[in-house]
């Protein structure tokens, strides 16, 4: 069995920065929705990121991936798995669409489980290269979450379940996982889900359910319910995921985490035990970027020169449906 290691990241953010006071002004213009300060103070928000409206969801993704691909070579890549809760269509798969403006002729595929995508993934294109199917797996990502915001300031934008969207905001990423034979690597992971609470966060248009209905195209979530349910089952989880690797949350250098709000933090402080200064944040800046959000906070740390080799680092998963993922290495 190979080890596995993260051989690079890469992220794509659009240029165009959407602060809080533009976002209230979009949705008050026929009448007052949302007052002055309110998203900074229910979601600790200051900006997100929003794409033009000509780009697709596999734009996003290419420009995150492109600097991997012409660093390693496009004969360097030996599988590429598209993961987001996003996607360019429901058919074909948006990885086939990637694969062409790259210029690939790997195998591709989706996976998608919601903000739980690229966490999945890498298990996924790890466990392809530990068996020896694969010598590099190319994961891409692409978030355009200002689709499914509300701007009409229709009465509907203001309802609770519908607020949690102006925290959404887009970006790509990508990741290059490959064979380890120097003590780096993937050293555990560990996935479970609770799908009787799959109706905390929606967006319900488009598949069987409401193939043909506007209104359900719009984001929809509670995240007080979310992070009570976060609270319930992850400390449970992480403890489990600790005693099965014989890590502990002093070994921890970094947690990267899903974005969800500024108080998500303390939840997961609280489920990992690990301090609140190790648990990487780009929330303010970036918003709920689904996906992206674990591999943005990670090349956030790279670049800044706070993720350093040997370093012992938690992916801590969080999606809707719901899901959790805990997966431990060495830098």
């Amino acid at each position: 069995m190979h080890a596995v290691k993260i051989e690079q990241v890469s992220t794509f953010l659009p240029e165009r920065i959407v602060k809080n006071e533009e976002l209230e002004s979009l949705v008050n213009q026929h009448r007052t929705m949302l007052a002055p300060g309110v998203l900074e103070k229910l979601f600790g928000i200051r900006e997100r990121r929003f794409a033009e409206a000509s780009d697709q969801v596999s734009d996003l993704a290419v420009r995150a991936a492109l600097p991997i691909v012409e660093s390693v070579g496009r004969a360097g890549i030996d599988q590429l798995i598209f993961a987001g809760a996003c996607g360019d269509l429901i058919e074909p798969a948006t990885a086939n669409i990637i694969q062409s403006k790259l210029g690939l002729s790997c195998p591709a595929f989706d996976l998608k489980n919601a903000c739980n995508s690229f966490v999945d993934a890498i298990t996924v294109g790890a466990s392809l290269i530990q068996s020896g199917h694969c010598r590099s797996v190319l994961i891409a990502n692409g978030e355009k979450l200002s689709d499914a915001i509300r701007l009409d300031g229709s009465a509907s934008s203001h309802e609770p379940a519908h607020l949690a969207a102006f925290s959404l905001g887009d970006a790509g990423a990508a990741m290059l996982l490959t064979q380890s034979s120097n003590g780096s690597g993937f050293q555990f992971h560990r996935k479970m889900t609770r799908g009787q609470h799959w109706e905390l966060c929606t967006i319900r248009g488009g598949g069987s359910m409401h193939p043909h209905e506007v209104d359900k195209t719009f984001f929809e979530g509670s995240t007080a319910e979310l992070k009570s349910v976060i609270a319930h089952e992850g400390v449970a989880f992480v403890q489990e995921c600790y005693e099965a690797s014989g890590w502990t949350p002093d070994m921890v250098d970094h947690v990267f985490t899903h974005q969800v709000s500024a108080s998500t933090f303390r939840v997961v402080e609280q489920a990992t035990g690990v301090a609140a200064d190790r648990i990487s944040s780009v929330f303010e800046t970036n918003g709920n970027t689904a996906a992206a959000s674990i591999p943005l906070a990670m090349h956030h740390a790279l670049r800044a020169g706070k993720l350093q080799r040997g370093q012992r680092v938690m992916l801590f998963g969080i999606g809707a449906g719901f899901s959790l993922s805990v997966q431990f290495l060495v830098w």
